[in-house]
């Protein structure tokens, strides 16, 4: 049986549940010691579970704990224009009741892990895309997005009819512009006359470019009216729209993160998504919840590439997989990046 806790931070709500929590997890001085590995928990990013893509790749891997480690899972949701403070008192709630690892999904969470860490010593706190924030029990989980797009970008050279591909950022981060630096590489290495439109939704410190599906879907249909006839998007929730879009254009979509051809929510348009550049966040907190409960808990860098498989283009179309020579090129390119022969930029 799942078990999950939603855990929300606004309002009465937050104060009661902060509360009760306390109550029941005694003071940060001794959460920690009380924390075995048999609770995790998983802070979101913005969107929350139900993005089809990053957020539901983490929780695929506190899902996959549940039921393999027998550990007892947390959630904990974003709410709307949230800042540090919220986070700060999200983390906070979920170490003091007793979980082990505290895992933020996203940069967002650097901030706040910077602050709470070092007030529960003996708890491991995983923060996803971000390196910039250090210690003793703090592990970063990072990926090689740029290599991904690479791969994306060959793909999209190779299908393109109209010499003319998209590029959608849910906002313009450094994060973000890896993928998009990736991905153009990849098309101007494989096809130097191939037009890249990059276009992002929102700039710092609008969030928001990651959670509004309207934006996605006009972003795209802009880029679809400048003939684009594939377009990558990688928006979080916002990429959703972008799909929805493409596929009723009756043009290609690359996914990202999950493999999106595959998600229940996205099942309407999943013929139009050719492939879907995926990070093995799942795996990657499964492995740190795995390192906790085992008793040797990570902690530092740990770095996933495609010389780990921790980003890749997933297989699931036929459509996709029947294209003998898009995938020739692509298995030419994975290993080249993996030989040394090909350095991919990590910014445009």
């Amino acid at each position: 049986m799942r078990r999950i806790t939603r855990i929300a931070t606004a309002g009465v709500a937050s104060a009661a549940l902060a509360l009760s929590v306390t109550a029941c997890g005694g003071s940060s001085s001794d959460a920690g010691s009380d924390s075995d590995g048999d609770k995790a928990a998983i802070a979101y990013d913005i969107g929350g579970r139900g993005d089809q893509s990053f957020n539901d790749a983490a929780y695929a891997g506190l899902e996959k704990a549940e039921k393999d480690l027998d550990v007892q899972g947390s959630e904990a949701e974003p709410s709307d224009g949230e800042g540090d403070a919220d986070k700060v008192q999200r983390l906070t709630e979920l170490a003091r009741s007793g979980n082990n690892p505290v895992i933020g999904v996203g940069f967002a969470y650097a901030p706040a892990i910077k602050k709470v860490a070092p007030k529960f010593p003996k708890t491991t706190f995983g923060i996803i895309d971000d390196a910039s924030v250090t210690g003793d029990n703090i592990a970063n989980i990072v990926f090689n997005e740029e290599q991904g797009s690479y791969l994306a970008g060959v793909a999209a050279a190779k299908v393109t009819e109209s010499k003319t591909v998209g590029f959608i950022g849910g906002v313009e981060t450094p994060l973000i512009k890896k993928f998009e630096a990736g991905f153009v590489q990849g098309v101007k290495d494989t096809d130097a006359s191939v037009n890249v439109l990059p276009q992002y939704l929102t700039q710092p410190p609008d969030f928001g470019g990651f959670s509004k599906p309207d934006l996605g879907k006009a972003a795209a249909q802009g880029q679809l009216d400048k003939k684009a006839d594939v377009i990558y998007s990688a928006a979080g929730l916002a990429g959703s729209g972008a799909i929805e879009a493409v596929s009723k254009a009756g043009k290609w979509n690359i996914g990202v993160d999950s493999d999106q051809y595959q998600q229940k929510g996205l099942a309407a348009y999943k013929e139009s998504i050719l492939t879907s550049v995926t990070k093995d966040i799942e795996d990657a907190v499964f492995n740190l919840i795995k390192s906790v409960q085992d008793g040797e808990p990570q902690t530092g860098e740990i770095r996933y590439g495609l010389d780990k498989n921790g980003v890749a283009l997933s297989m699931s179309n036929p459509a996709f997989v029947e294209m003998k020579d898009v995938i020739a090129a692509v298995d030419k390119a994975k290993q080249d990046i993996i030989d040394g022969k090909i350095t991919v930029k990590s910014a445009p």
